[in-house]
């Protein structure tokens, strides 16, 4: 192959000034391997912590993007798949790039009423709300207080919670309070009183607190709101997590990463957002030499929805 191919590299650590694009030759698939033509890449909070350093100069240059979705070009021996597939590939080292060579086990088939950007942006964040649901046992019944119900994560968080039948109480600025009542929760403004805020809505009380978001008063008012702290979960709050017994999911220092349940969510998660029951809001695209620019955007913590790169 030609080495057209083109991919987002962290050439140093720090910001997003460190990121380049460089020409590479992705290769040709081996042994149950498939090389897919990368039609968007989902961008997330994990990919900027990558390269935030200091790190080991001899890891430089770094590769970007955990997920993505594309078309199979081609494919290696002792593979299920075929040229023409459309799939999407999580989870993957690399995944800011025009051509990707991949395990077959990173692919889950893209449904066609599933646009490119909402594809290549599902998975990540689809996978670690369900890890949270799963980890703190949430069922019909229960009522929900999700912590940051507006981020990457509480989007999904707050409708596949909804799918299983729970209430939803979830935190957010005045401005997202419509999109959350649109997606079936009820909003709650964070700030002085949010306790209070919540106990007033659910006076029969809070069963699950899921902190999306790592504040101290997340981690507050969660305490002071669940009785059984193996049901509060923070993908977040790396500190203070440990001390108060609650459960730390994800990619961090002592936390559960969950990866089976993440892969084994991943086709129910592409069937709900292809069938509408869940919806992969895009906030904003970018072609891949803007990739420094969609880091500064995640980077302020107030984007509503997907950032998506298109190679």
């Amino acid at each position: 192959m030609s080495s057209s191919s083109r991919r987002v590299v962290a050439t140093g650590f720090g910001g997003p000034e460190n990121l380049a694009v460089e020409e590479v030759d992705p290769g040709e698939p081996g042994p149950g391997q498939v090389r897919v033509s990368v039609r968007a890449a989902g961008v997330n909070p994990a990919d900027v912590k990558r390269y935030r350093g200091p790190g080991d100069p001899a890891r430089l240059p770094l590769v970007l993007g955990f997920e993505a979705a594309g078309v199979v070009t081609a494919v290696g021996p002792d593979t299920s798949h075929e040229a023409g597939e459309e799939v999407i590939v999580y989870r993957v080292t690399g995944a800011y790039a025009t051509d990707l060579v991949v395990d077959e086990t990173a692919l889950t088939p893209k449904p066609s009423s599933l646009d490119w950007p909402e594809a290549g942006g599902v998975l990540l964040t689809g996978a670690t709300a369900w890890h949270t649901l799963e980890a703190t046992g949430v069922t019909a019944g229960d009522t929900v207080l999700v912590h940051g119900a507006t981020g990457g994560v509480g989007l999904p968080a707050v409708q596949l919670a909804r799918l299983r039948g729970a209430r939803i109480l979830g935190t957010a600025s005045e401005r997202n309070h419509d999109l959350l009542r649109e997606l079936g929760a009820q909003p709650v403004t964070y700030g002085d009183g949010l306790a209070d805020r919540v106990r007033a809505l659910a006076p029969d009380g809070i069963d699950v607190a899921l902190d999306l978001v790592g504040t101290d008063e997340a981690m507050d008012v969660s305490l002071a709101l669940v009785a059984d702290r193996a049901r509060i979960a923070t993908i977040a709050n790396f500190e203070r997590a440990p001390r108060e017994g609650v459960k730390l999911l994800g990619g961090g220092p002592g936390a559960d990463p969950g990866d089976d349940i993440r892969a084994a969510a991943r086709a129910e998660i592409a069937r709900l957002a292809g069938d509408g029951s869940l919806r992969v809001l895009v906030a904003s695209t970018y072609p891949l030499d803007d990739a420094a620019e969609a880091h500064r955007q995640i980077a302020t913590g107030h984007t509503t929805g997907k950032l998506v790169l298109l190679p």
